[in-house]
């Protein structure tokens, strides 16, 4: 080892002593954490149960726990989830990066609730009253909204659609609130706009029913609920009113999950039904004018990419992916690409859609995006593992 080696492994000790020191009700523990494909993983999510951290500290509260990166002396900002709101936090999650097979240690500690500054925040989502209820959210790459029942009576333009709109950024900063008190996020003033026009479509990630050939859609949400609000994870659920589909009648709550710095939503419709004994559910991409298409339904998804404003505003790829196992088959219906699958036996159905911009400084063409989703069924089939 070399003498400036030395002196940074030194500085890097000391720099984690210090930062233990500042919760020494528990003794740190290290863990290990293996990324087990050939692909690097930026800013993936590490998220350990209530459970596995039991087992590891004597804490009750997810919210004292303080994670460190021991390679660095930093400590990491985490996040604990209570999805059901009983105060008891199921898991607790943080975030890093992984070369391609990597294995990396971070400590844990027990010590006093650390507040995340605002700044620190990645992830926001929110009811937008205001906007004729909106439900709109984002990270640091992406955002999006969806309609409430408000804009079905709107008198200027009227819309019922559970569609999945799309907000193009290309800052990394979160710009909600700002682009609806500004009320121009139309027009691109240097972070991005709201070019996408999902309209009655699927837009990107949008579903439904399907039964007998035909494609069967609720209206607008009727109810909003955040469960998670950051500062990695944004979870939220949006409630739909019954509607009929091929002769039954079908309800469905919607929860939607984005992490920092993913391109992704997983989202789950968890449905209810008033007669059979199963349900094919349909996920699907608005087909654009100029779009183009691609499936791979071995590895489970479909992608487009589309010119946005006849291409002045660049080009936009939407994707969907989901298990290959659940895939019943693929179709076209209502000016949309879908994708069916079999929900469970719960009537539960889970995918991850999302999309990319070529001009948000991160997927400079179609091949990109295409090599993204790829590599992103990759990640989603191969968790990291806890060592």
């Amino acid at each position: 080892m070399t003498i400036h080696a030395r002196f940074r492994a030194l500085l890097a000790a000391a720099v984690l002593a210090a930062a233990l020191a500042a919760f020494p009700q528990a003794a740190p523990v290290i863990i290990e954490v293996k990324n087990e494909l050939d692909i690097s993983r930026p800013s993936e999510t590490v998220e350990l149960s209530a459970k596995d951290i039991s087992q590891l500290l004597p804490v009750k509260d997810l919210r004292t726990v303080r994670v460190t990166d021991p390679a660095s002396g930093r400590e990491l900002v985490s996040q604990a989830l209570d999805l059901n709101g009983d105060l008891n936090f199921e898991a607790l999650i943080f975030q890093a990066d992984f070369a391609p097979g990597q294995s990396r240690k971070f400590a844990l500690a027990a010590g006093s609730r650390r507040i995340v500054a605002r700044e620190e925040y990645k992830v926001y989502g929110r009811f937008a009253r205001e906007r004729y209820d909106d439900f709109a959210w984002e990270n640091d790459r992406i955002a999006h909204r969806m309609y409430g029942t408000a804009l079905e009576t709107w008198k200027q333009e009227p819309l019922t659609s559970s569609a999945v709109d799309v907000w193009c950024k290309r800052t990394r900063r979160l710009v909600v609130n700002d682009w609806y008190m500004v009320d121009n996020y139309h027009e691109d003033t240097g972070e991005g706009a709201d070019f996408y026009s999902a309209g009655r479509s699927r837009g990107c990630g949008g579903s439904g029913v399907w039964e007998n050939g035909k494609l069967y859609v609720s209206r607008n949400f009727i109810q909003s609920k955040v469960l998670a609000a950051g500062p990695i994870r944004l979870v939220f659920e949006l409630t739909y009113a019954p509607w009929q589909a091929g002769g039954r009648e079908v309800s469905e709550v919607k929860r939607i999950a984005l992490d920092a710095g993913q391109n992704l939503d997983r989202f789950e419709s968890f449905y209810k039904q008033s007669g059979g004994t199963g349900l094919v559910h349909a996920i699907g991409i608005k087909k654009a004018e100029g779009s183009s298409m691609f499936q791979d339904r071995k590895e489970g998804w479909i992608r487009t990419w589309e010119p946005i404003r006849k291409g002045q505003a660049g080009y936009l790829g939407c994707g969907v992916i989901t298990d290959p196992s659940s895939i019943v088959d693929t179709a076209e219906a209502d000016n949309n690409y879908l994708v069916l699958t079999r929900a469970d036996k719960r009537l539960v159905a889970t995918w991850h859609a999302g999309f990319g911009w070529d001009r948000s400084g991160d997927f400079a063409d179609e091949a990109a995006w295409t090599a993204y989703l790829r590599q992103a069924a990759r990640r989603l089939r191969s968790p990291l593992r806890l060592q």
